[in-house]
This record gives structure tokens, sequence and C-alpha cells, in this order.
């Protein structure tokens, strides 16, 4: 079981995402209330504000988010748990904006299964680019 604060930074993480791009799409917006909603913290008093868009998030406040969530050294769960779920959200609304592919490539680099190297981060960025978007021409068909 994931750590209640584990949760709630994650779902802080997904809503700044959402506002990446500089508004909340529609399918995202009804994704996110679905998650905070099965995480039971829709009605904290944090994540309210957000999630019902009483206030907006600015990309390095997400980034900030980012870097508490995941640490300087992140654990591989915590990395897998952070893509796929961001994935979820992004791919929500069908179409990845140019922030969001972003926050992806950047993400990628905090791999803690990827190689040290600039080419094989590079190659690890690339795979993670086109792995996100079979899935999501899967979820089309």
């Amino acid at each position: 079981m994931v750590a209640n604060s584990t949760v709630k930074q994650l779902v802080k993480i997904l809503i700044g995402t959402a506002w990446i791009d500089g508004k909340i799409q529609q399918e995202e917006r009804e994704y996110l209330q679905r998650v905070a909603k099965e995480a039971g913290i829709a009605d904290d008093p944090e994540i309210q504000p957000l999630l019902y868009e009483l206030r907006a998030v600015l990309p390095d406040e997400c980034y900030t988010w980012v870097k508490e969530y995941l640490g300087d050294q992140p654990s591989s769960e915590d990395y897998q748990r952070l893509m796929e779920a961001l994935s979820a959200l992004i791919y929500s609304d069908g179409e990845v904006a140019t922030e969001e592919a972003k926050l992806l490539t950047r993400l990628q680099l905090l791999d803690p299964d990827s190689g040290t190297t600039p080419k094989s981060r590079q190659n690890n960025v690339l795979k993670a680019i086109q792995k996100l978007y079979r899935r999501w021409i899967d979820q089309q068909t």
C-alpha cells in the first residue's frame, strides 16, 4: 500500500501536468477527479483547490513536485508509478501537447534504470515516447 502522502503528491503532479499546457482539457478533468476520488483525497484541503481549478498550477511548481516525489535517487517503483500515471493522464484527451512531451522527456532522464551515457539516455527517451505512442494508438482502435 502506498502512503497517503505519496498518493497526494502523485495527484498533485497529475494536476500540475494537466495545467502544463495552460489549461485543463475536459477529459483530463474527468480523469483527475476519478483518480482523486479513488484515492480518497478528493476532499483533501490541499487537493480540492487544485482539483477544482480554483488555482492554476505553474509548470515550475509541477516540476518541483516531481523532484520532491522522486527525490535525489528515485526507486524504479516510484518512477514507474509516476510514468504510468502521467501517461494515462496525458493520453486521456487524445493528444500530447508539446509541453507534456517535454515533461516526459525530462522525466525519462531521471529513470533509475536507464544507462548513464547521454546516448543511452537519448535512446531511453525515444523508447519511452514510442511506448506511450503505441499505447495511445492501441486505445484508439
